[in-house]
């Protein structure tokens, strides 16, 4: 083999084994420039453009190259919490000692005649993707509802903050009440026989 051949040879093998290297680093660098980008647009959305602008202006640069991209994963994470379950199983235990949760919701004290599976929430390939997306579009939907319900409050973050909380804890009361209803049709669902045809 002459050296041509052997150098060309030698390239062609270093580079198939550097590229699956290359290719990974390339979609770790594109998630995490991606990453970035959602945090300065979720700071700028939040805080308004103008003090966002500001804010990331005046901050050190490595912060903001560690910081942005935790914006993102901390919504992620945020939205992994079920705290709507645990409110569910406190509601299921003491409901039939709080007299006026039955006065407002008729059924909630009542005894099951059986207790009905729990489905488990990890086995849905939906919820995956309904947990990224409405993490991701969370902090738009904190600015709109801090704006149609808290538009006396002059501070963009203030609004945003207390939006965030008026949609989560409405969401949840519907979502909580939702479950409630479904688990008590479940538990009060019978099985019939299959009515037989005359002839059959």
């Amino acid at each position: 083999i002459g050296p041509v051949v052997y150098v060309l040879d030698l390239a062609d093998r270093l580079i198939s084994k550097a590229c699956p290297f290359a290719a990974a680093g390339i979609m770790v660098g594109s998630i995490y420039w991606t990453a970035v980008t959602y945090g300065a647009v979720t700071v700028m959305q939040v805080v308004g453009h103008k003090e966002g602008l500001d804010v990331m202006e005046r901050a050190d640069p490595l912060f903001l190259l560690i910081g942005l991209p935790t914006i993102p994963v901390m919504l992620i994470l945020g939205k992994m919490i079920r705290w709507e379950d645990y409110v569910l199983r406190l509601w299921r235990k003491y409901s039939n000692k709080l007299q006026i949760l039955n006065s407002i919701f008729p059924g909630i004290g009542c005894p099951v005649p059986r207790i009905p599976a729990e489905a488990n929430p990890l086995a849905d390939h939906v919820s995956a993707t309904r947990i990224l997306c409405g993490a991701l579009v969370f902090p738009t939907i904190a600015t709109i509802v801090g704006k149609l319900m808290f538009s006396s409050v002059n501070s963009n973050l203030q609004r945003t903050i207390l939006g965030g909380i008026a949609f989560v804890a409405i969401k949840g009361a519907f979502k909580v009440y939702f479950k409630q209803q479904q688990y008590l049709r479940q538990a009060h669902r019978k099985i019939l026989n299959y009515p037989e045809q005359e002839g059959a």
